[in-house]
């Protein structure tokens, strides 16, 4: 269905509304039920006061068929019918004179759409092509998982639309037996469930100084959900992994061009061999209990817990067993630290999570009574589960918060402290954490030139009235 606007104009002698009964015809011509029956939708429609002047929005298959439907208003005055897009539209194509781009590998999901579900899902959207948002910090509050609407989507590319009767996802390379696995094929093996907090290597980016360029992620770039798939070890056992294998290559349907690239590549990232046969990770296919989101890889996705998300491949159809380390742009162009060290380029893979903690209430400015003042929170880190949250109100000294429900290996745990305070005016709550492995948040972050793992002390001002 395309979308138009219509503009209807008639002189003021001519008015329709002024006979009541031809009135009544227009708005019984213009009722839901008669609307589809001509195969047409109005989203939207106004009168401009005076002006003897309608305007419709419209979604029709074609131009020939709404003019069909407008006959009525033809024999009354004007009828001028003008294609259209949409807010999100516009902004994902690039500019009101754009096309929408399309996918140069598989058919992928009409960005207009992915925006438009990204916003009205309360996504803080960064970028509608390729589709970028962030959970909102009030969305973080609640349970142990995020409902899959409000889950933060991080792209590089379009998102595929892969068809499920045909999908397959292959195992080659080094293998004894090489796979080619239906959806019916994952769900007929043995099936395991995880709850896993994944979230983007770019959390917290617009934090550093001075700023840095990329996806400008605040701090909602995490969220946590429960995982349903096959374990990544019974597939490669399957296959049978042949000697000189050195790392398992996880290839993406999305792709597209990069920089300093001729041609398209695809979303592609490796491991090392023995990280591969970890008993937690899965080729997942169920999220929450229900099936992915095709924003969130359809059919099938990679789920590493514990490594920041850029390793959890989305969309997977291809394994391959290689004898070497993968060299590809997701793995060594992007996806790393870069320091500068003594007039040396210092560079380092982005893998483990890094500690951290979140003050989810009170909210940045909330102004709240004297007294007693519940902080909450949530904390996490890819190297080990949550020893500790400690809070500092104002000047005063570090308090340990509480640990609510039991601490967990690969999702993020949630904290709180109760304590109080007597003075009015702006305080600035602190918010650190260390995990059992003892690493702690430090007061800042070292800049890097990617702007990766910002695990700065978490700061939010709050007046005291």
């Amino acid at each position: 269905m395309a979308l138009f606007v219509v503009r209807h104009h008639h002189a003021a002698e001519r008015c329709p509304a002024q006979d009541p009964y031809t009135g009544a015809m227009l708005l019984n011509h213009l009722s839901r039920p008669n609307v589809r029956q001509h195969g047409v939708q109005i989203r939207g429609e106004a009168v401009v006061q005076g002006e003897h002047t309608l305007y419709l929005i419209v979604e029709a298959s074609d131009e020939d068929r709404l003019r069909e439907f407008m006959q009525p208003f033809q024999m009354a005055g004007s009828v001028d019918i003008y294609p259209a897009s949409t807010c999100a539209g516009v902004v994902a194509s690039g500019g009101c004179a754009a096309a929408i781009p399309v996918s140069e590998f598989v058919l992928a999901l009409d960005p207009e759409q992915a925006c438009q579900q990204a916003i009205e899902a309360g996504l803080v959207v960064h970028r509608a092509h390729p589709l970028n948002g962030e959970t909102s910090i009030p969305d973080l509050l609640g349970g142990v998982v995020m409902p899959n609407a409000h889950f933060y989507v991080r792209n590089h590319f379009q998102i595929p639309h892969l068809d499920p009767p045909t999908f397959r996802l292959t195992v080659g390379g080094l293998v004894e037996r090489p796979l080619s696995l239906s959806l019916q094929d994952l769900h007929n093996m043995r099936s395991q469930t995880l709850i896993v907090t994944l979230e983007c290597a770019g959390n917290g980016r617009t934090l550093f100084d001075p700023p840095i360029e990329g996806e400008k992620w605040n701090l909602g770039a995490v969220s946590t959900a429960e995982w349903t798939g096959v374990p990544l070890v019974e597939v490669l056992d399957r296959a049978g992994i042949r000697t000189g294998a050195r790392e398992v290559l996880f290839r993406g349907a999305g792709g597209g061009q990069v920089e300093g690239h001729s041609g398209p590549i695809r979303f592609e990232r490796s491991l090392q061999l023995d990280h591969a046969r970890d008993a937690d990770l899965l080729p997942a296919y169920a999220m929450n209990g229900e099936p992915l989101p095709i924003q969130h890889g359809y059919p099938v996705r990679l789920v590493v817990p514990s490594w920041y998300a850029v390793a959890s491949v989305k969309w997977l159809t291809e394994i391959e067993i290689i004898d070497r380390p993968f060299a590809g742009y997701y793995q060594v162009d992007k996806c790393r630290y870069e320091w500068e060290r003594e007039g040396q380029c210092v560079r380092e893979p982005v893998t483990l999570q890094r500690v951290r903690a979140l003050i989810t209430e009170p909210g940045p400015n909330h102004e709240v009574r004297c007294g007693e003042l519940a902080i909450r929170g949530v904390a996490w880190s890819g190297a080990a589960p949550i020893a500790r949250v400690e809070v500092r109100v104002g000047g005063g000294s570090w308090q340990e918060a509480r640990l609510v429900s039991e601490r967990k290996r690969h999702s993020w745990q949630w904290w709180e402290l109760v304590t109080r305070v007597e003075e009015p005016g702006v305080v600035t709550l602190r918010a650190r954490a260390t995990d059992l492995a003892g690493r702690t948040q430090p007061e800042r972050a070292e800049w890097n030139r990617l702007g990766y793992g910002n695990n700065t002390i978490h700061e939010v001002l709050v007046r005291i009235a």
